[in-house]
């Protein structure tokens, strides 16, 4: 069986295997905090829109990138609206035989948006010879498919713990470093001074990544660009259009075409 329905339990750690798919058409998901001690796993969404954070990163996942997460790593999987969820887990040493890689996000291309489809769909019994074939195709794939670099390092310090709770939850966005400060007690030169020292940006250089991470995921979910202008605090469409093209290179509606 490789459906599963939103609410049923799964732990892949239990199951006998070397490859083990998923799927499930899901909405509204919050994994919490969790690692698989016997299993590297490939997390990917051919539709939808997923965040994944782990002990100190985050991560926007649109259709066009996977993760790719080796066993012993904590993570969380967030979203809000329907996902086709996809997942992929590979025993230990059979992913390390082919992957020797830490945490990672890769391109999807149009070849491995089919792999991962038919293996996520495939019995849980041993792989045939048609199925190795595959898997070699797989392999090959995914050790040249690009790397995507748009992760956001998460601050770790305790005051600041429910708010970004909240923002990871998408519960709240990022405010102006002012009212960030009214709103934990803080002033604003100790706030930047823990930004700096946790993620290596300032604040408003972190803001600025977490509403481009948001942005992606709100535009993926079918909002229109002023919606997204709006929902993140910007004080025109066109000047959201400039900040998504300044950071990416291109407009939403190209960025999304050249990606589909």
């Amino acid at each position: 069986m490789a459906i599963l329905k939103q609410d049923q339990e799964f732990d892949a750690d239990i199951i006998t295997g070397k490859v083990i798919g998923i799927a499930s058409d899901m909405v509204l998901h919050d994994s919490g905090f969790h690692f698989h001690q016997t299993k590297a796993q490939l997390l990917y969404a051919p539709s939808g829109c997923m965040t994944v954070t782990t002990s100190d990163r985050q991560f926007v996942l649109p259709p066009f990138r996977m993760l790719w997460i080796p066993a012993h790593e904590v993570h969380r999987v967030n979203f809000r609206n329907m996902v086709a969820y996809r997942s992929i887990y590979f025993d230990e040493s059979y992913a390390e035989s082919h992957m020797r890689t830490g945490l990672k996000v890769l391109h999807v291309n149009a070849l491995l948006k089919e792999i991962i489809e038919r293996i996520c769909f495939w019995g849980w019994t041993a792989p045939d010879r048609n199925k190795e074939n595959i898997l070699s195709v797989f392999w090959d794939e995914m050790i040249t498919a690009p790397e995507e670099k748009l992760a956001l390092i998460m601050p770790q310090d305790r005051r600041l713990k429910k708010i970004v709770e909240n923002w990871t939850l998408r519960l709240s966005i990022p405010p102006m470093l002012t009212n960030l400060g009214k709103e934990i007690g803080a002033v604003e030169k100790t706030i930047s001074r823990i930004f700096k020292k946790e993620t290596g940006l300032s604040y408003q250089e972190w803001r600025q990544q977490w509403r481009l991470q948001r942005s992606i995921e709100l535009l993926v979910e079918g909002n229109s660009i002023g919606e997204v202008a709006y929902v993140l605090d910007f004080s025109s469409d066109s000047a959201f259009i400039e900040f998504f093209k300044k950071h990416t290179g291109s407009t939403p509606l190209q960025y999304l075409m050249k990606n589909e």
